[in-house]
């Protein structure tokens, strides 16, 4: 299969929005399949787009979501578990789902969208899962493509927005000293690797970590993000154990603005590990988060 539409699973989310577009610029034919589908806000008269509804989950309608496209994009997050979803149920079942009901529509070119630091042994659920799920699609279809991208950035992100919002206090909290580094990537790069990968020419790599030009400390970010929006207000270090007792209290509530996952991620560094491909691979010159924050991060 050349001719069919490629398929982007998530293609609503802020990642998933990202690469419909780009593969749209590029010149392909687009599916979004998604719970609830809709047409992105920038579709253009002409463009080759249709809509499909289908849910991971659901077996049914996962395969009808496939059936006739010549590549699929699986897209679909989860950052907070609930009683109704686990990390488990989304990135390991869901994802072995795809992959397996795409070799079996004869799609070539599977693209799985995971993270840097995934750890089968990490005491994150959700970085567990996400090792767990790389597994489980690799096992299904073994020339899936995998992308690990760093923290997300972009215009109406949720890492700038947060940090925009914490910038609003007197005082800032830290994890720890804040020393943890971190290599945002823009998500529009990331979209821009997607589409290399499903193109007419993809790499030899089949593993990919995907980080921005800009390495830095967790401290250094929301002092820029401060400079930025002309606000001074001191970073306060506060000890990791302190932040794991918060996250328990937290925990009962419906949406708990801070998880223990979210903690263990905020203890480790996010960096580009240059023993797999890059962006350097595919050609791609990443944003930098400096030059790019006038236009990622506007406050009324």
């Amino acid at each position: 299969m050349t001719d069919g539409p490629i398929t982007v699973f998530g293609g609503t989310g802020f990642l998933g929005r990202a690469i419909v577009r780009e593969l749209l610029e590029a010149g392909h034919s687009v599916r979004i399949a998604a719970r609830t589908p809709r047409w992105p806000d920038n579709v253009a008269d002409g463009d080759p787009l249709s809509l499909v509804s289908a849910d991971i989950l659901d077996e049914a309608s996962v395969a009808q979501a496939l059936a006739g496209a010549s590549g699929a994009v699986n897209a679909v997050s989860l950052y907070v578990e609930s009683r109704q979803l686990g990390f488990d149920t989304l990135h390991v079942e869901g994802a072995e789902r795809v992959a397996r009901l795409a070799r079996q529509a004869g799609i070539t070119r599977l693209v799985h969208i995971s993270g840097i630091g995934v750890d089968e042994q990490s005491p994150s659920r959700y970085v567990s899962a996400r090792a767990r799920g790389e597994a489980a699609v690799l096992s299904a279809f073994p020339k899936a493509t995998l992308l690990r991208p760093s923290v997300l950035f972009g215009p109406g992100d949720a890492f700038l927005s947060t940090l925009e919002k914490l910038t609003r206090l007197p005082a800032i909290p830290l994890f720890g000293r804040g020393e943890t580094h971190l290599q945002p990537v823009h998500v529009k790069d990331v979209a821009r690797a997607v589409e290399k990968v499903v193109g007419p020419r993809p790499p030899a790599w089949r593993l990919f970590e995907l980080g921005g030009e800009d390495v830095m400390r967790y401290r250094d970010i929301l002092s820029l993000v401060m400079a930025h929006l002309r606000r001074e207000h001191p970073l306060v270090p506060v000890p990791v154990p302190v932040w794991r007792v918060l996250t328990t209290l937290l925990s009962p509530l419906p949406s708990p603005p801070l998880t223990h996952d979210q903690l263990v991620l905020m203890a480790q560094d996010n960096i580009v590990n240059h023993q797999v491909g890059t962006f350097s691979d595919l050609g791609i010159i990443p944003h930098s988060l400096r030059e790019s924050l006038p236009s990622c991060l506007v406050v009324d």
